[in-house]
């Protein structure tokens, strides 16, 4: 059987981490994607969930997604497994946020720190513009260090702090609400 060659014109390679991808997460991802949140629900305080999603909210999820258009970007390896994944979505429903979105990104708990969050982080910001966004708003869990380094490294700004707002692991948590402006729209419209 002849081995399959590798097109390495879109492939890069971070911190140990070879042949890797950036692709648009697709409903094949679900399992995956559902792996990766559920461990952070269940081991963090990066979602601010009590109960482990099932494929049915991943779906939901994905069909949201859709509606709005709003990206789901992935970075797999060479086999196809998701080690992160990062998206943004509406930050607020009233009509007149409609230049804004919150942005989300979680990476597999075994490649964590070797860089993918920043490779995400900027992917989102590349994709917020192309959709002529202009803010991204992220809501980080006070404690969530990394999180804030990794924001602060693509000139989010610190905007505030909502103490006690949630309560998980039987302790109160406070957010974070980080802010970046971007250039976009060139010629923003009311309604």
């Amino acid at each position: 059987m002849k081995k399959k060659s590798i097109d390495h014109s879109n492939h890069f390679s971070v911190d140990g981490l070879h042949l890797l991808k950036i692709i648009t997460c697709t409903p094949e991802y679900s399992s995956q994607i559902l792996d990766i949140f559920n461990d952070a629900i269940l081991n963090t305080t990066a979602l601010y969930e009590y109960q482990p999603w099932t494929l049915d909210t991943i779906k939901t999820w994905f069909e949201l997604k859709k509606e709005q258009n709003f990206p789901i970007i992935g970075i797999v390896d060479v086999e196809n497994h998701l080690l992160g994944f990062g998206t943004y979505g509406v930050f607020r429903m009233r009509p007149a946020y409609k230049y804004t979105v919150e942005n989300s990104l979680y990476v597999h708990k075994d490649f964590r720190g070797k860089g993918l969050g920043k490779i995400l982080l900027g992917e989102i910001i590349k994709n917020a513009k192309a959709q002529h966004f202009h803010c991204i708003v992220s809501v980080i869990d006070a404690s969530n260090g990394t999180s804030v380094r990794l924001h602060k490294s693509y000139g989010f700004g610190f905007i505030g702090r909502i103490k006690q707002v949630g309560f998980k692991f039987n302790r109160w948590l406070d957010v974070d609400l980080y802010q970046l402006i971007l250039s976009t729209p060139e010629h923003p419209v009311d309604g």
